[in-house]
């Protein structure tokens, strides 16, 4: 599961880079720019759930070792 999600996040960084190139910071809220930013805000929005994820299953996996 761990090498999944690292997966997951080398290729959400990815998809970033590419929405990134397709931003036209002379009209932003217009056009492709604004479907840019909305595929930006969303692959954040995963990345941070993954990260919660990732961070949740380490605190089960101590959990388990203790008892």
């Amino acid at each position: 599961m761990k090498i999944f999600t690292y997966i997951v996040l080398v290729l959400a960084v990815i998809s970033i880079v590419v929405n990134i190139t397709m931003l036209d910071l002379d009209n932003l809220f217009e056009g492709d720019s604004l479907v840019a930013l909305i595929g930006i805000l969303a692959i954040l929005c995963a990345v941070v759930i993954l990260l919660i994820f990732r961070i949740s299953k380490s605190i089960d996996e101590k959990l388990k070792r203790q008892s």
